[in-house]
């Protein structure tokens, strides 16, 4: 009996593919996609990587800016440090120099006028008090002079012209402090010898 023909058509027609995909089995479905998700992937990388590069490469070259200014910098503190430095110097002997001038012009000031502290002494001094000598020295003035009178009475007349002097409404702001020094017998004549040193205040008048 001779083969069928209808099994063998079919036998053939399973084996040759299907004219479309079986749209139920998944694996089977072609890739419709236009752009695959690898693609973004590695786009999103390239991206980070060039801006990255560009940070780097901007904050690269900030960097070598700021060293070529203080490369700058530095060559100008050198070149000028040696003036700098004698400059300091010069500015410490000025200083040094300013000091004993300021010094010598308050020595100066501190003096009273000589002309007002004779007049004015003696208009106050009274006439038991004999003047023997004014010694006008740096510090101050000195002054010598006899106490007449009777010798038990001479120690306070030298006391009370002491603080004469301290209070006197012209010569007291001239000085600064007035002390009674010494008191001796004047061995010929017996009357007491007095020295009184009257220290110059400061602020006055230049001496003329």
């Amino acid at each position: 009996m001779a083969p069928s023909l209808s099994k063998k058509s079919d036998a053939s027609a399973s084996a040759a593919p299907a004219w479309h995909p079986n749209l139920r089995i998944v694996e089977q479905l072609p890739d419709t996609k236009v752009v695959r998700t690898a693609f973004f992937i590695n786009g999103a990388a390239a991206l980070i990587a060039i801006v990255l590069a560009l940070y780097l490469g901007h904050q690269e070259w900030t960097l070598h800016g700021v060293n070529r200014e203080i490369s700058e910098w530095q060559h100008s503190i050198d070149e000028n440090k040696k003036a700098s430095q004698e400059a300091v110097v010069l500015y410490s002997d000025f200083k040094a120099e300013e000091a004993k001038t300021n010094e010598v012009a308050d020595y100066v000031v501190s003096k009273p006028v000589i002309s007002e502290i004779i007049l004015r002494l003696g208009a106050m001094t009274p006439k038991k008090i004999a003047f023997d000598a004014l010694d006008f020295k740096d510090t101050g003035l000195s002054i010598k002079a006899t106490v007449k009178g009777a010798p038990d009475r001479a120690s306070g007349d030298a006391s009370a012209y002491e603080k004469q002097l301290r209070s006197d409404k012209v010569l007291g702001p001239m000085f600064s402090d007035v002390n009674l020094l010494t008191m001796r017998r004047n061995g010929t004549s017996g009357r007491l010898i007095i020295e009184i040193f009257c220290s110059y205040n400061k602020g006055l008048k230049k001496t003329l």
